[in-house]
């Protein structure tokens, strides 16, 4: 299906998500995840006590993961959602010209890793040469294991990759039929026990990042409005870091998984919410450079900030 195909056909399921998108009364329509910054804005019900003074309605969607989000955002389905640092450069370079950054969180490298199986033999990232390693494609593992492997002399072409969603992933990597498995936090957390073991981290190799993105219509609203969404986040953030046991409970029910499993997660996770300014520029610039001259993507993106 082509890039237009489906961005058409998302958004013409954008009015069974909002149904009262159509109506005069302006509104921001908010993509989300079920571990997310934003996931903990809806439970509070911050954005609707901030924009209720603009007359901005807020409608929210669950999404599975960034990809699909970034899909419909740049679709105009939604006009706001947070994904990882990777998912962004992979929709621009499919779709230019529909996403604009609004800001980031810090990074949290330990939240992301490569796990074996106990007994394995692979000991370091070069020893995945020939070996199978299943993805989620176009998220922030993506990038991660490319750029492991690449400071390791090797390749995607010098592996056997797997694009599995993190329950498929780790079905598959639990009954043997991969041998290692790039994933997320929570999924990350959850899956670690006796019989699993941690080949590397993220630390050292990528920061793994979220970021905050608007459509480029929502970027033409006034100044005020934008603002009110950007410090709604903010306010967010200092909640969750001053409130993480709760946070910890919500993500739990939300995601299914075990309490301490998404509690130990949230230990290598800090919640802050800055503007973007020309480092995280940069910082994206890299990441699309890498995966460009990887092959990975066709066309270097441009990283699009609010201004």
């Amino acid at each position: 299906m082509t890039v237009t195909r489906r961005a058409t056909l998302i958004a013409a399921g954008a009015a069974a998500l909002f149904p009262f998108a159509a109506k005069a009364a302006p509104a921001l329509r908010i993509g989300y995840q079920r571990y997310s910054t934003l996931i903990v804005t809806k439970h509070l019900g911050l954005m609707e006590k901030a924009l209720a003074p603009h007359g901005i309605n807020v409608s929210w969607a669950e999404f599975v993961a960034g990809p699909q989000l970034l899909e419909a955002l740049a679709a105009g389905a939604i006009d706001l959602g947070q994904t990882g640092d990777a998912p962004p450069v992979f929709a621009e370079a499919a779709q230019p010209g529909g996403l604009v950054y609004l800001g980031y969180e810090p990074p949290a490298p330990d939240a992301e890793a490569i796990l074996v199986r106990k007994d394995s033999a692979i000991r370091q990232v070069a020893d995945l040469r020939g070996k199978r390693i299943a993805l989620n494609r176009g998220s922030n593992v993506h990038w991660f294991l490319l750029e492991a492997l690449r400071r390791a002399g090797l390749g995607f072409h010098d592996v056997h990759v797997s694009y599995l969603t993190p329950p498929a992933a780790r079905a598959a990597f639990e009954n043997g039929h991969i041998d290692a498995w790039a994933i997320w936090d929570p999924y990350l957390s959850s899956a670690l026990n006796d019989q699993t073991r941690i080949l590397t981290t993220a630390e050292g190799i990528v920061n793994n990042r979220e970021f905050f993105l608007i459509s480029k219509t929502f970027a033409q609203q006034p100044h005020d409005i934008v603002a009110a969404v950007s410090s709604t986040i903010a306010q967010t953030d200092e909640w969750a870091m001053a409130n993480k046991a709760q946070v910890a409970a919500l993500f739990a029910k939300e995601t299914g998984l075990a309490l301490d499993a998404v509690s130990h997660a949230l230990s290598s996770r800090s919640f802050g919410f800055h503007s973007m300014d020309q480092s995280m520029i940069d910082e994206q610039m890299n990441v699309a450079k890498v995966l460009k001259d990887s092959g990975v993507i066709p066309s270097l993106p441009a990283i699009a900030p609010y201004r």
